[in-house]
């Protein structure tokens, strides 16, 4: 083999190992390809599958499936908060009830990062990259999204950066959930007056208008005491196993 060659072949692979392994600014290009050439085979594959759906099966009743199974999936959101708010107006006798809630399916791209589970890129249509969104699987809360560089990057409950507003147990202690880069998360400046223990169901509260009250978020496995406040470490309900798809919760109220 020539020197020639030899240099090539050295050069290729270096690039290859520094694109996956070391900086960001290598990395990005490699991504964002990455990104458009897989955004473009989901939109080739679903309009390929639609096509032959269509073409050997009854398209009538395909498409009225389809609709059904999206309005299901939207409406098991929007029943959660209907359920509490339903609550409270029972509770107190002035409520108004105004629900409006905007609930969008949106779909994954890819990882931020190779490597990183707690990051992806998501794409969303009529992306408001001025505003926090909460991001939900099955009824459980699964992240939030947040822009960067315009763009909608999904963090996953147990990125460091990832935090929203939360209740603990029947007296709905109020704290702010965090990320801890573990399989566990943090919820932290819960009052000390307020009793809270092991077992207690974690919900979101609403209050930082990024989620709706009573989505299910976790369990709580242990609590601390710290110059005036609580913190405690809960279990998550939902698994970051990377799904397809998640929704994104556009408006509160």
């Amino acid at each position: 083999m020539s020197k020639g060659l030899l240099s090539f072949f050295f050069i290729f692979t270096t690039l290859i190992v520094g694109a996956l392994y070391y900086t960001d600014v290598i990395q990005s290009p490699f991504i964002s390809v990455l990104n458009k050439i897989k955004t473009n085979y989901h939109a080739s594959s679903e309009f390929v599958q639609k096509q032959v759906q269509k073409h050997f099966f009854q398209a009538e009743h395909i498409a009225e499936l389809n609709e059904k199974v999206r309005r299901y999936e939207n409406s098991c959101l929007i029943i959660e908060q209907l359920s509490y708010d339903l609550n409270n107006l029972f509770l107190e006798s002035n409520s108004d009830l105004k629900i409006d809630p905007k609930v969008e399916l949106v779909r994954t791209i890819s990882y931020q990062k190779f490597g990183d589970l707690n990051r992806v890129w998501l794409e969303i249509d009529d992306y408001n990259a001025s505003k926090i969104y909460g991001l939900a699987y099955n009824n459980l809360v699964a992240g939030i999204v947040i822009p960067q560089n315009n763009r909608p990057l999904g963090l996953l409950n147990s990125d460091l950066k990832s935090s929203y507003a939360v209740y603990i147990g029947d007296q709905n202690a109020p704290g702010i959930a965090h990320g801890n880069n573990s399989n566990y998360l943090i919820v932290k400046f819960i009052p000390a007056w307020f009793s809270i223990k092991e077992g207690d169901k974690v919900i979101t509260s609403g209050l930082d208008e990024i989620f709706f009250e009573g989505l299910n978020v976790g369990v709580v496995v242990s609590v601390t005491k710290s110059q005036g406040y609580q913190s405690a470490v809960v279990e998550p309900f939902y698994k970051a196993n990377t799904p397809n798809y998640f929704h994104m919760i556009k408006k509160v109220k």
